[in-house]
């Protein structure tokens, strides 16, 4: 390794010291607009070049070493584990004719697909990437069964990246088919009845080059991939499309490149002969297509913020109908569309509940969610009008109910298959509250505050905020051991629904987006603030947490006011916007942070992308770093930048430590049980760490 490289400089001053890293600085320039930005590290971006690799392998060792050493000094390992074996499953999902399930039958080896042919079977093996890649870190990213159930097709990431195969197997007989289909980004999978499927196939030579993922093929069973038939092609118009079959069609949606119009079509598909027809043309209002049943197209229109629904005919445009109406300050966070019922799910403040319409709009019956629990609907029973239904929290695994339409009865559910379980806390052990906090300008941000009941809220107490707050994404409780033990212990959780997100309807992912995304960092400054003004914690009781644009707010967050934070943990962030439009996905979401060929989005943009607001002269806060080597999302070296730059600086005294997963993409190492709980472990004894010494 060249000396020229690598400074080390041994630092025994205290207990928290790092083994410091210089990066060589590379004199680089970016002009945009009349704006020249220095850049000393655009030489990472070249993840392939032996210096590069060098340096996040010393970067790496340097993280493995001290996360190790903190995973050995906790317990979070052990019992996150624990808590893991003492926590309930869902009930499976019904598609097609068969119950579907995912499982971790061997915790070094990915998750496995079983299914049943009724609910209370024991369940059959279906899917087993290790047996069909030898390969412990390939992913089984979906699975979608044939109109009639003969197939399946489903997804596999070989290495975590976004780029996926399809492969099939014929349920029937119980065999894996030859055909493979690569290059797949971005993508569903959509049947044909038995015949064949729709998919999305990227085009790139590089692997963190701009997207290319602008053609729909249409795939034979039984067929080598390149005998499939292109349908629809964007390469030229750099348009954005999403696709779906419902009743004989195929329904294509065309987002336009600058992301302000859309177009649909539909074709036949019978006959496999394709010809679209544009039913609705170069529209603007934005509509929230939610399904298209019997030629009826069902929106939630932008007129109404917090969710309603609406339709007209695909053939007849000119007539919408307010099928049902929004409620205001409750938030419909989706529609279920059944053959004789739409239930939409709704959340206000906290709550979840459902409400049970028929087509015409009629109110038949709501129900509540226990104990404040989130929900999903697994599956409905047509035969007994029941729905079946798992219930869970940030503190409580699932419960599986089932809920008689008719009748109003709900029962919780158990078989032979899915055995009564206690919870692993009572139901009141954790104490659970969404309130709201004033911005700088004046807005009732929403923030759910989670920790043991009855411990003493004296400014002392260890805090974990969290964020994510873009592309109108709405916030659900995620069960999690790692945190359970954590709060356990007398931490604090907090979740900050910041503008940008989608947890106050439209109008808050619109005031959070574009040239006002700057309100979703200052917003979550200001719940660190209201946490610490509200005697819940202080800066040096607390860390932030986010992941993707998560982790961009929370960069931002900490360049914006490192004096509010401890530790910092950013996953696979965002933390370059110069380049935007330069690296895989970043010219699909102009929409959200600003297009930067326009001068005012990308001076915008500047002002708060976390690279580029690093000041020489302040010491930042303990930092851990994550990121992935196959992120093909979010490109890995936007961290590894971030991350040089921090730590050349001589006012740095706080540790900045880099994690790069190895095999990995986007989400993290969770290809096997073992891998999950060990970033786990680290994630919580890293931050218990810094936030207790």
């Amino acid at each position: 390794m060249t000396r020229f490289l690598f400074v080390f400089l041994f630092i025994i001053a205290n207990a928290f010291s790092q083994q410091k890293i210089e990066t060589k600085k590379v004199p680089s320039t970016l002009s945009k607009h009349g704006i020249t930005i220095q850049d000393d590290y655009a030489w990472l971006e070249n993840t392939t070049n032996k210096e590069v690799v060098d340096w996040v392998e010393l970067q790496n060792n340097l993280s493995e070493q001290k996360l190790s050493e903190l995973v050995k000094n906790y317990n979070f390992s052990f019992k996150i584990k624990d808590y893991d074996y003492l926590s309930t499953n869902g009930l499976p999902t019904k598609k097609g004719k068969y119950f579907y399930s995912i499982y971790r039958v061997d915790k070094n080896k990915p998750i496995v697909l079983y299914y049943r042919e009724s609910l209370n079977d024991s369940g059959k093996l279906l899917v087993d990437p290790f047996d069909l890649y030898k390969d412990a870190n390939v992913i089984l990213s979906g699975y979608y069964p044939s109109k009639n159930s003969k197939y399946l097709a489903f997804k596999i990431s070989p290495n975590g990246s976004d780029r996926q195969e399809i492969k099939f197997k014929d349920i029937t007989n119980k065999k894996y088919l030859d055909d493979v289909l690569t290059d797949i980004k971005f993508s569903d999978v959509s049947w044909n009845s038995d015949k064949g499927v729709f998919y999305k196939k990227n085009s790139n030579k590089e692997f963190f080059e701009k997207d290319s993922t602008y053609q729909l093929y249409y795939h034979k069973i039984g067929d080598v991939q390149s005998k499939d038939q292109l349908v629809f092609d964007t390469s030229t118009t750099k348009s954005n499309f999403s696709f779906f079959t419902k009743q004989n069609k195929l329904f294509i949606v065309e987002t336009s490149e600058d992301e302000t119009t859309k177009n649909y079509y539909y074709s036949t598909i019978e006959n496999e002969s394709f010809e679209f027809k544009n039913f609705i043309k170069d529209d603007k209002t934005n509509l929230e297509l939610l399904n298209i049943i019997n030629d009826k197209f069902y929106f939630s229109d932008e007129k109404y913020p917090w969710g309603n629904i609406s339709y007209f005919d695909i053939n007849n445009r000119t007539e919408n109908t307010v099928l049902i109406p929004q409620v205001y300050s409750h938030l419909l966070i989706g529609a279920t569309f059944l053959e004789n019922y739409i239930i939409c799910k709704y959340n206000n403040m906290g709550k979840y509940y459902m409400s049970i319409y028929d087509y015409t709009g009629k109110f038949i019956r709501k129900f509540e969610a226990p104990h404040n629990l989130e929900f999903n609907i697994q599956f409905y029973e047509e035969k007994t009008n029941e729905l079946f239904v798992t219930f869970s929290s940030n503190t409580i695994s699932s419960l599986n109910y089932r809920l008689n339409i008719t009748t109003g009865a709900n029962d919780i559910y158990f078989n032979d298959y899915i055995a009564p379980k206690p919870t692993l806390f009572p139901f009141n052990y954790f104490e659970t509250k969404t309130i709201t906090y004033k911005s700088r300008d004046n807005k009732d941000i929403p923030i759910v505050i989670i920790h043991k009941k009855g411990i003493e809220l004296n400014g002392n107490n260890p805090t974990l905020l969290r964020v994510y707050g873009g592309f109108g994404s709405i916030s659900s409780p995620n069960y999690n051991t790692g945190l359970l033990y954590f709060m356990e212990k007398g931490g604090v959780y907090a979740f900050a629904q910041v503008r940008g997100g989608g947890e106050k309807g439209k109008n808050w992912h619109r005031e959070g987006k574009g040239l006002k995304k700057i309100n979703s960092i200052n917003d979550f400054v200001d719940a660190a603030e209201f946490l610490i003004r509200e005697k819940y914690t202080n800066p040096n009781k607390l860390a932030i947490n986010g992941g993707s644009h998560g982790g961009l707010v929370v960069g931002a967050a900490m360049t914006q006011r490192p004096d509010l934070f401890k530790v910092v943990v950013s996953e696979m962030g965002r933390l370059d916007m110069a380049t935007l439009d330069k690296y895989t996905s970043g010219i699909h979401h102009f929409d959200e942070y600003g297009n930067p060929n326009n001068k005012e989005e990308f001076e915008s943009m500047l002002s708060y992308s976390p690279y580029h607001t690093i000041k020489e002269d302040v010491n930042y806060p303990t930092c851990l770093i994550i990121t992935s080597e196959n992120d093909d999302r979010v490109p890995p070296f936007q961290s590894y930048k971030f991350v040089a730059r921090l730590q050349n600086r001589t006012t740095q005294k706080n540790p900045i430590y880099l994690k790069v997963n190895k095999s990995a993409g986007h989400s993290g190492n969770i290809s096997s049980y073992e891998k999950w709980v060990k970033q786990k472990s680290e994630f919580y004894s890293f931050i218990w760490e810094y936030l207790n010494n």
